[in-house]
């Protein structure tokens, strides 16, 4: 209530002690956003929630007071666009439309909390060494000194190519960008691809009866064993699934004998594209506009983005070369590896596991930059536009040198499936949680049993 007896809607603020966010927002006329004027004692900003009693759900508004939190690459009307760099946020207006991928989420319900934030140009970082214009956010699970990952860490993304518009995002290459989300709630995630995609995206509750698999074990002898093993005779038994171990190299060597290794015919194609793309569309007008107004001096730039924007400086590898590549690998995995079906949407399953969860401290001191990765099998997603999600089964212990107690990590697995059965993938991870083979992630320490984050 006003001095003068006027009303007005009641607002919560929390205190975003992550560093989760670059500005909270606060939408002040339809459409229109501006950064929260508001704070809090104690060292942090501040996030504005409304309650949720103001919202209902129904059919035309199946989000109605869900809160969102936007990754800074997505223009939003209203708010300035930072990308990770403080130049870049200075030196552009805010944005007068906002980015169709958020406003269907807008027309949906949701309510738009802030912009969160990104490594720069999300290009990946780790922190705390790259992290030089913004401070990298902190990773709230085991000691909280966890690296958070990168691109996408502040509100990290799931995987949905080709479904969405991506007018008004920053690209880093439109033959591999996609707009995607996350939450802690599978039936909530996917209720908000729905939202997201719309009509592009079909659900179905059919699922594939095979299943590849890489990287899990052959036998259990450790605790992280137990825990894929696990999960993986869960998955086959909900399917009557039959598991077959996959091995892409071989699989490329028996089709492909007359052509070089699959890591030699890639020739880093994923860098490539990322790199040229991004130089032509963000680096060089970036550097431009900054010139003229800074009587042509350069912007300060995180040595991540400046090492892989050199790759298009110093490669021989052109652009349309390496979109032949990918277009070739692309072809080849879509049709031999993970083709279509008509009654399941993908002939199979694809599972595999990321990687090993192991401690990686953000207060570490780095020799160097972080160099592009190599071809791995991350890559096969964004090279061969099938969609991909993560999903947390358990967690595994460590012994911290930072809290000098056990504490615990996240385990994940990623599923795959054939390109366009994205509503495939959100269905299954649904009807698995529905069955009680994958659990809501909690918040806090553990992502299992919550807890008080320790800052």
């Amino acid at each position: 209530m006003s001095p003068t007896g006027s009303l007005h809607q009641a607002y919560r603020l929390y205190a975003d002690t992550q560093g989760t966010f670059t500005e909270a927002a606060i939408e002040y006329l339809e459409g229109n956003f501006s950064v929260l004027p508001a704070t809090i004692p104690g060292q942090f900003s501040t996030v504005a929630v409304p309650s949720r009693l103001y919202f209902t759900k129904t059919t035309r508004e199946p989000l109605a007071g869900v809160r969102v939190g936007v990754k800074d690459i997505y223009n939003i009307k209203g708010l300035k666009t930072g990308n990770g760099n403080r130049a870049w946020y200075d030196l552009y207006p805010a944005a007068n439309v906002t980015a169709p991928a958020i406003q269907n989420l807008i027309d949906a319900g949701a309510v738009v909390v802030g912009k969160m934030k990104t490594s720069q140009f999300a290009i990946g970082e780790t922190a705390t060494a790259d992290w030089v214009d913004v401070h990298a956010p902190f990773n709230p699970r085991g000691d909280g000194y966890q690296d958070p990952s990168s691109s996408s860490a502040g509100p990290a993304s799931g995987v949905g190519h080709g479904l969405i518009s991506l007018d008004e995002v920053m690209p880093i290459a439109p033959e591999l960008d996609t707009a995607g989300l996350l939450a802690r709630d599978p039936s909530l995630l996917k209720q908000a691809a729905q939202a997201l995609y719309k009509k592009t995206m079909t659900a179905t509750n059919s699922f594939p009866s095979n299943i590849l698999t890489v990287g899990f074990p052959g036998n259990a002898t450790s605790e992280l064993d137990n825990i894929l093993m696990g999960f993986l005779t869960k998955l086959t038994g909900f399917l009557s699934a039959n598991t077959t171990i996959f091995d892409i190299d071989n699989a490329w060597a028996a089709t492909n004998p007359k052509k070089a290794v699959l890591k030699t015919f890639l020739n880093n194609t994923y860098d490539v594209i990322t790199s040229r793309r991004q130089v032509a569309l963000v680096r060089d007008p970036f550097f431009a506009k900054f010139a003229a107004e800074f009587d042509g001096r350069t912007p300060p730039v995180n040595p991540s983005p400046l090492a892989r924007w050199a790759v298009a400086d110093a490669t021989q590898v052109t652009l349309q070369e390496a979109i032949e590549t990918k277009s070739e690998f692309q072809n080849w995995f879509n049709e031999g590896i993970l083709p279509s079906d008509p009654k399941t949407c993908s002939k199979s399953l694809f599972i595999y596991v990321p990687r090993k969860p192991s401690p990686k401290y953000r207060n570490t001191y780095l020799s160097g930059v972080t160099p592009p990765a190599a071809f791995s099998t991350s890559r096969i997603s964004p090279l061969a536009e099938t969609p991909e999600i993560v999903i947390p089964i358990g967690e595994i212990a460590y012994f911290s040198s930072v809290s000098n107690h056990t504490e615990y990590l996240p385990v994940t697995v990623d599923l795959m499936a054939a390109k366009g059965c994205d509503g495939m993938l959100f269905s299954l991870v649904e009807e698995l949680y529905l069955r009680g083979i994958v659990n809501k992630s909690e918040a806090g320490r553990s992502n299992t049993r919550g807890g008080r984050i320790l800052l």
